[in-house]
């Protein structure tokens, strides 16, 4: 099969880009922007940020077989003899134009998606149930940025049928910029909630933003997803050419209810379509992820997986590290959600606590929801009312904005207690006694609650 490789032709299309020390018939095989995971006859792409600059490493890639190097103006003193450089005004603008070429060389078809909840759940569901028929890549992690999303592209070959690529934002215009690299074929929105507020303003900029991409996707005649029971979202099911609805009403086109939770708070799903009907114990925990294994079905059934695929897809799920993870220890189970926190995966997350009836007693330990703007203190309290809906609940807070959440939970007589330090709630924890329960932690990301995590796991291994 023949290797997808760039030239010198592909390397002239770089904006404002100057060239030094090229032949002009020179072949490159890889992209990176990292000397770690240089190959040779790639291109290392040097990359300035706040705390490192790419640059320093430009002899250490050429070591590793880098055959060319781009460079950004204003962040090297002089051109490196004896490498064909590029010098071009933006090095991260450079490589999301080469992943773009990339992109066009490429046969595999490209699925993006994006969204304020779910988008890294959803990416590894879906790359589980593709991967039982098609060679399929995807996104790592949650390398979902302006340099995520090109490295994606880049380790994307001949041999891929599909690629899954999730898309992150919290400024403006990101993702219209990232879909006109990845011009995708199709395209799923998860849900709009108040994520980001501080930089994208409004919950109608938040979708502004997200929706970016299923424009993008239906500009270029590709095929939309959306999620019928997000309300922001219906609306747009009216909007495109070539639409697939899913959500939980009966005239969607791929329907699906949660009938129950088993003992162990996982959630029953049975899935209904055209063509397909069928009935799946989802193996991670939340009702959000069973519409995240929705989503996922019905991009499935339109790449055309059967049944069995599906079913033996959604068998080999497992919970993203820190979104939902569980860690059963001795007598308690522990779900680590610190990867990140907004109002809608809180929420969220205190559904999955409420329907776990194996365990006697529940704790919640939550951390600050940043980036939430001026409504920052209203929305923290907001948590209140669906706690209050978990039997035997006690809480720990901590964090300036959690205060707000405290205050009003004593208003109710709700076990609550708040913290301003971070030794004395990890104090607080070891003196707890936490056995028979299940213990949720979350918080945003900056928060740093996997520390908490690690605490209860020393005391209970």
């Amino acid at each position: 099969m023949k290797k997808i490789t760039l030239n010198f032709a592909d390397l002239q299309k770089l904006t404002q880009a100057e060239f030094h020390n090229f032949a002009g018939d020179e072949i490159f095989e890889n992209v990176t922007t990292d000397t770690r995971t240089m190959k040779a006859d790639g291109i290392f792409v040097a990359i300035a940020g706040e705390n490192f600059n790419g640059h320093e490493y430009i002899s250490e890639a050429k070591k590793k077989g880098a055959a060319a190097v781009v460079l950004q103006k204003g962040k090297i003193e002089k051109i490196p003899a004896k490498i064909p450089s590029i010098v071009v005004p933006d090095s991260v603008k450079a490589l999301g134009e080469l992943a773009a070429i990339w992109r066009k060389k490429l046969s595999a078809k490209v699925i993006a998606l994006t969204g304020s909840n779910g988008k890294t759940t959803t990416k590894e569901m879906l790359l589980a149930v593709l991967r039982e028929k098609y060679s399929v890549n995807g996104t790592v992690s949650n390398n979902n940025n302006f340099i995520g999303v090109p490295l994606t592209i880049f380790s994307t070959n001949a041999s891929h049928e599909y690629v899954v690529i999730e898309m992150g934002t919290n400024h403006v215009g990101e993702i219209a910029y990232l879909a006109g690299i990845v011009q995708p074929d199709y395209a799923l929105v998860t849900n709009i909630g108040p994520s980001h507020l501080e930089f994208l303003g409004t919950i109608q900029g938040v979708k502004k933003e997200k929706v970016a991409l299923l424009k993008a996707t239906n500009n270029r005649k590709g095929k939309v997803f959306i999620n019928t029971d997000d309300k922001l979202l219906k609306p747009y099911a009216k909007e495109f050419d070539d639409v697939v609805t899913y959500g939980s009403h009966s005239n969607a086109d791929v329907c699906g209810k949660v009938k129950r939770f088993n003992k162990f708070g996982y959630p029953v799903l049975s899935i209904d379509s055209e063509e397909k009907n069928l009935d799946v114990t989802v193996p991670i925990y939340g009702k959000t992820n069973a519409l995240n294994v929705l989503a996922a079905t019905a991009i499935g059934l339109e790449c055309d997986l059967t049944k069995q695929d599906i079913i033996s897809g959604i068998k080999k799920l497992h919970a993203p590290k820190q979104r939902l993870e569980e860690k059963e220890l001795k007598n308690i189970l522990i779900l680590d959600d610190t990867y990140n926190a907004n109002p809608q995966s809180m929420i969220a997350a205190f559904d999955v606590v409420k329907n776990i009836k194996y365990y006697k007693n529940r704790w919640v330990i939550l951390g600050d929801m940043r980036e939430l703007g001026e409504d920052s203190a209203k929305l923290h309290k907001s948590l209140a009312a669906p706690l209050m809906k978990i039997d035997n609940v006690r809480v720990f807070t901590i964090g300036e904005h959690m205060y707000n959440l405290f205050k009003e939970l004593k208003k109710y007589y709700v076990p609550v207690w708040h913290f301003t330090d971070r030794k004395a709630l990890i104090d607080n924890i070891n003196d707890t006694d936490l056995s028979h329960s299940v213990i949720l932690v979350k918080g945003s990301r900056g928060m740093k609650m996997e520390e908490f995590v690690n605490v209860i796991k020393e005391k209970y291994n």
